[in-house]
């Protein structure tokens, strides 16, 4: 069998679902959460489309894919008719009345192959049924943060923390519900607190371990480390993506600027203090190749970078467990670990 026939059996549509009793139009449709989908289960329910996408077969004719969501994960979905159509349907962060099954195939993975797919009426579904969050409640995170921030001593961090950290800080609005990225780890509603916060915490902590660290600065700088992603990521809980200035001048610039200027609206800031917090944003993703304009030269600014990798790292392991379907205990391959995840817990 070639590989266009793979392709084309794997999209045969789903026949017609039996007749079922009429539902009341005011009454959310039922819907499934992906993470509970099971190979052959039908789908039919409203779900959020993350990405979408317009491809072509060899022979040129198109075909659709999207990545949906909901609140406990995300699902590759495909449909071969009327791609073209459907795509002007679909866009991204829309939330989408789906029909088909739910297949997971040794080759092709866990897929949704659709039979239907039309604009979701308002009264079909919550937008918190839709919005992937942290397990972790806002006010846990929020005061975690504050007994951190209390522990810094220095008179100029701790002003310069407030700045952007402060209960009635504009920044802090914003910070305390923007996600970590838009796939990788942490892509949800307070995930770039979670993640701020675990890093700091963690380089808190390890401080106290290696000589010559000054645990202040290593501290100021973890928390500070992603604050371009303030800018950098757009308000849609339903499709996060990066905005224009997040595309045009990525987040460790835009980082980098919002603390210097921060820096500089408060009088008398020590220069070589300022130089060693604005070195960590620059240097925290480690390499030039991965987007960071110089590479850690301070013990603060490696270990922040590494506490900082391996804190993204473990969060994908968390993406990758809530999208593993029910039984599985290895996920498929994945780039972020550049492998496959193995969860004993379900093997066991």
């Amino acid at each position: 069998m070639t590989e266009q026939t793979q392709i084309e059996a794997f999209a045969e549509p789903v026949p017609e679902a039996a007749e079922r009793p009429a539902r009341d139009p005011a009454e959310p449709a039922a819907r499934v959460p992906l993470r509970d989908l099971e190979d052959g289960q039908r789908v039919a329910g409203v779900y959020a489309v993350r990405e979408r996408e317009l491809r072509r077969k060899r022979n040129g004719d198109p075909w659709l894919r999207l990545s949906v969501g909901d609140a406990t994960g995300t699902a590759e979905a495909v449909c071969w008719e009327e791609a073209e159509a459907l795509h002007a349907v679909c866009c991204s962060g829309e939330p989408v009345f789906v029909t088909g099954i739910f297949e997971v195939s040794e080759r092709w993975g866990a897929k949704i192959k659709l039979n239907g797919l039309r604009a979701a009426e308002p009264h079909e579904f919550e937008t918190a049924d839709l919005a992937a969050e942290s397990d972790v409640s806002l006010e846990q995170l929020e005061s975690e943060l504050r007994e951190l921030l209390a522990t810094v001593q220095s008179p100029e961090l701790r002003e310069l923390l407030d700045h952007f950290f402060g209960p009635d800080a504009e920044t802090w609005k914003r910070f305390s519900v923007a996600p970590a990225a838009k796939t990788y780890h942490q892509a949800y509603r307070y995930g770039l607190l979670e993640h701020t916060l675990s890093v700091a915490q963690a380089v808190s902590a390890a401080a106290n371990f290696f000589p010559g660290i000054d645990r202040e600065v290593a501290v100021a700088g973890a928390l500070l480390h992603d604050i371009g992603k303030c800018l950098a990521y757009n308000d849609d809980p339903l499709a996060i993506d990066l905005t224009d200035a997040g595309r045009l001048q990525g987040e460790i610039p835009l980082g980098y600027y919002t603390v210097r200027r921060a820096i500089e609206d408060l009088p008398g800031f020590d220069p070589h203090l300022a130089q060693c917090v604005l070195h960590i944003i620059l240097s925290h993703h480690g390499s030039l190749e991965h987007g960071s304009p110089v590479v850690p030269a301070t013990r603060e600014a490696v270990l922040v970078h590494m506490i900082d990798n391996l804190g993204g790292r473990l969060g994908s392991f968390d993406r990758l467990e809530k999208q593993l379907p029910a039984g599985e205990s290895w996920s498929g391959f994945d780039r972020a670990l550049s492998g496959s995840a193995f969860f004993a817990q379900r093997a066991a």
